[in-house]
């Protein structure tokens, strides 16, 4: 009996922790940090580069090594013709064989093909750590235009109470007998335009959680938590960074690469050789024989065959070359152009912040006060209105918006690499 109650009280225990949990206080929340946090351990594009990484390494361990060796077999100086023809074992020059054969490329070549191979390993930890740049800016940036949403749609509860406010001293008015019936309709109309603004936010709203949950998974559906980030924007130290940005980094292993490339290419100027050691086994009576021979290639046809290689692998870095540059100058010409962008941002939150949200709710009460007074018109209270309503919400779009491009600058040439 005891046991059946103690097993029948669990789901009653369970309940009730479910119960604790949905409410508001209890939900789940999730920090930028934590956000961030997630994207390095399950963004599905680092777990891809992991294996690129795995894959570079393991292709570098024979990259020097000799080929295999090649097992020899056959059949030697067989008769087809005179006395002797068909038979294994009456001519003496008739051989059953068995050897091996081992190619030797020239060490110049395998030496370049070690590089070749460190190269790559390196070259795909460096385009981990552009993927990681890609992975944690994104989240970030999806966190935070998550989290102003959600700050608008606080902003739209504020604002439905004021619509109920607004419509008890409409009818007040109307009652008191200096408004005229049609003024009733007025709060009315204001609210829908609220909730068509509202709707727009939602559809924004499931946007933002998709882009979150690209990088993140199912925590993306958690709602965020804490304050838009206030990373330092230091634009003399971003330049000097500039060229240790994790995509002109890259760049350094993809030259060592091209570079043991042209090195590989030279080497085929240089002959490759071979050795062979074969078993003849002949009729008793004749006895048996080894054999020994080397082999060499003979590069004598440079002009139509190795030259044109090195001079393919040379243009290859001529155009790694040519393109780091090119990202180089593109690089610093985003860079100032987001610095740029940042300072117009921020002079934007200050005056949203200061100037025009305050003149708009000051305005606001001027025009409710004389609506009330019955000397206003309640048009202007309205007009005023949604002139706030725009000023509180472009105020959450300039913050928005100089977070993305705080983000941005951040994480290409601020955010310390790991």
């Amino acid at each position: 009996m005891n046991a059946k109650c103690y097993c029948t009280g669990w789901p009653l225990v369970a309940g009730l922790v479910a119960s604790v949990m949905a409410w508001p206080g209890f939900a789940a929340t999730l920090t930028l940090d934590e956000a961030l946090r997630l994207a390095d351990t399950q963004a599905p594009s680092l777990v891809a580069q992991d294996a690129n990484i795995q894959a570079a390494s393991s292709a570098a361990i024979p990259a020097g090594e000799l080929p295999d060796p090649k097992l020899l077999a056959g059949l030697q100086n067989y008769p087809v013709g005179g006395p002797d023809r068909w038979s294994v074992n009456d001519d003496f020059m008739t051989m059953q064989m068995v050897g091996v054969r081992q190619e030797v490329p020239n060490r110049d070549k395998r030496n370049a093909r070690i590089e070749v191979a460190n190269a790559a390993v390196e070259r795909a930890a460096a385009e981990r750590q552009v993927e990681r740049l890609n992975v944690r800016q994104s989240t970030a940036m999806a966190w935070i235009s998550r989290y102003s949403v959600e700050r608008k749609d606080a902003l739209f509860q504020d604002f439905y109470k004021e619509n109920r406010l607004l419509a008890d001293t409409v009818k007040a008015q109307i009652a008191a007998g200096r408004a005229q019936p049609a003024d009733a309709v007025t709060p009315r109309q204001e609210a829908a335009l609220l909730a068509e603004q509202q709707d727009d936010l939602n559809l924004k709203r499931t946007q933002a959680r998709a882009a979150l949950k690209r990088w993140i998974g199912a925590a993306g559906d958690e709602e965020p938590a804490g304050s838009l980030p206030d990373w330092p924007v230091d634009g003399a130290g971003y330049s000097h960074s500039l060229q240790h940005h994790p995509e002109l980094a890259a760049f350094a292993p993809m030259t060592r690469q091209a570079q043991a490339r042209v090195k590989e290419a030279i080497a085929e100027k240089r002959p490759d050789w071979s050795w062979e050691l074969d078993y003849q086994h002949r009729n008793r009576q004749f006895g048996d024989m080894v054999s020994v021979q080397f082999s060499w290639d003979l590069p004598l046809f440079p002009d139509s065959r190795q030259i044109p290689r090195i001079a393919a692998r040379q243009a290859e870095l001529s155009q790694i070359e040519a393109q780091r540059d090119a990202l180089s100058r593109e690089h610093s010409a985003e860079l100032e152009s987001e610095l740029a962008d940042y300072q117009r941002l921020s002079r934007a939150v200050q005056r949203n912040r200061e100037s025009l949200v305050p003149l708009a709710e000051q305005k606001v009460e001027l025009g409710l006060a004389s609506y009330r007074a019955g000397k206003g018109d309640l048009n202007a209270v309205i007009a005023a209105r949604r002139e706030l309503i725009e000023a509180r919400l472009k105020q959450i779009d300039v913050e928005e918006q100089r977070a993305l491009t705080s983000a941005r600058l951040y994480f290409a040439y601020g955010e310390p690499r790991s």
